[in-house]
């Protein structure tokens, strides 16, 4: 038994479990807003329009905090971070319940709760999981967007549960009380910045990579500066920015979407449910094949498939053809975020890959925020959810054809002039 194994337990999977759980907590809530759309609308009397503009400025702000969770995990650890944003979403969530005019509740549910789920999103735990494994960081990873698709699968039907047996206020104050019970203990006992030197390797594979990074280090000279302006930083910083279009799109307005078709309340939720329900076991096998198949390719087929069922899931009719759509789609629903990150280490370094990752996943933000919006303008003004559905899906397309054309081995950048 060592420090970081127990037997053959190695307690690198210990933490990937915890950031999974709480990446359910966390993107369940901001990404599962769908079934509070409609009775905090109706409750507090805002149009569409202006409750979807709260929610896309808190999407801005939800993005806005990762970088800042990227660098204060660098400089003050993993545990500081998870703990101030806990205290920050308990917070805000205790004001949103109080709130009844539209400043005091954008402030409290737009600006304070994005902020602190911010600071507990994958990006606050993605470096530590980056530290623990090299060997399979891919599945690692892969296991994080397990956390997001189960948020989405398990969060939308239970608040649509809650919200039904308790009302919208009552069932914030239920998450707000159920994410700090989970965050404070998992930050004091499980979330371990300090890896072990070989990480998930044996002795042999960790002599031989050193070897070999010794020869050839990944970002080891690497400014963030230098990664910022660099082309395969902003195709992936691209591809987030269409993931977090899709993503937010759906979780805002897919319920609302689909009753609008003519599908009663809990048959909208399990529908979008099913979506991360299967992404659920999907990410097992795409987490297994980014670490063997070139990991641009998987991302490229992601944004694809998943473009095409952003299609088909606006023409479902019938219940049938709703849980079809929402079963093939959410074979593919899960990964590119998880990609997305496992490229930028293996691009430009480990050293960097939270500050980095970051202000890529700020793009992501910026996705949502616009498509948070565009779903409730552009229904209101042209009745119709193709304007913003149909987008999302041409913007997946063509975010699969960047993706093909990011490099494959690490990018190389000029040693800095001396002196």
């Amino acid at each position: 038994m060592t420090g970081h194994r127990i037997g053959n337990w190695y307690f690198g999977w210990t933490i990937v479990a915890a950031a999974a759980f709480l990446t359910l907590l966390t993107v369940g809530m901001r990404m599962g807003i769908g079934p509070f759309f409609l009775p905090i609308a109706d409750d507090l009397g805002f149009s569409r329009s202006m409750l979807a503009g709260m929610v896309a400025v808190g999407m801005l702000c939800y993005g806005l905090a990762m970088p800042l969770a990227g660098y204060l995990v660098a400089a003050r650890g993993t545990r500081f971070v998870l703990l101030t944003g806990m205290t920050i979403v308990v917070a805000s969530t205790i004001a949103t319940v109080q709130a009844t005019g539209p400043l005091a509740f954008f402030l409290a549910f737009g600006v304070g709760q994005s902020i602190g789920l911010g600071l507990t999103s994958p990006v606050a735990l993605t470096p530590i999981l980056a530290r623990w494994f090299v060997r399979r960081r891919g599945m690692a990873l892969f296991f994080l967007s397990t956390g997001s698709m189960a948020g989405i699968a398990l969060m939308t039907p239970i608040f649509t549960a809650l919200i039904s047996w308790l009302g919208w206020r009552s069932a914030m104050l239920v998450f707000a009380a159920a994410f700090a019970l989970f965050t404070v203990p998992a930050a004091l006992l499980i979330f371990r910045d300090q890896a072990p030197p070989e990480a998930d390797l044996g002795p042999e594979e960790a002599a031989r990579r050193a070897r070999v990074t010794q020869a050839a280090p990944a970002g080891a000279d690497l400014r963030v500066r230098d990664a910022l302006v660099s082309w395969p930083f902003w195709q992936i910083a691209l591809g987030l920015f269409t993931c977090g279009f899709s993503m937010n799109l759906l979780g805002s307005h897919g319920v609302p979407m689909l009753m609008d078709h003519g599908f009663d309340p809990m048959t909208s939720s399990l529908g979008i449910g099913l979506i991360g329900a299967v992404a659920v076991f999907s990410t097992l096998v795409l987490g297994r094949l980014s670490d063997v198949l070139p990991r641009r390719n998987i991302l490229a087929a992601i944004y694809l498939v998943r473009g095409l069922g952003f299609f088909a899931l606006v023409m479902v009719g019938v219940q049938w053809e709703l849980y079809t759509a929402a079963a093939i789609g959410g074979i593919v629903w899960a990964g590119s975020i998880a990609l997305s990150s496992a490229i930028l280490a293996d691009l430009y370094g480990v050293r960097l890959v939270g500050v980095l990752y970051g202000w890529a996943y700020l793009g992501h933000q910026f996705g949502g925020m616009i498509s948070s919006w565009l779903g409730g303008w552009g229904y209101e003004t042209f009745g119709t959810h193709w304007v913003s559905f149909g987008m999302a899906g041409a913007l997946l397309v063509g975010a699969a054809a960047v993706s093909m054309r990011l490099p494959r081995r690490p990018v190389a950048f000029a040693a800095p002039a001396p002196g």
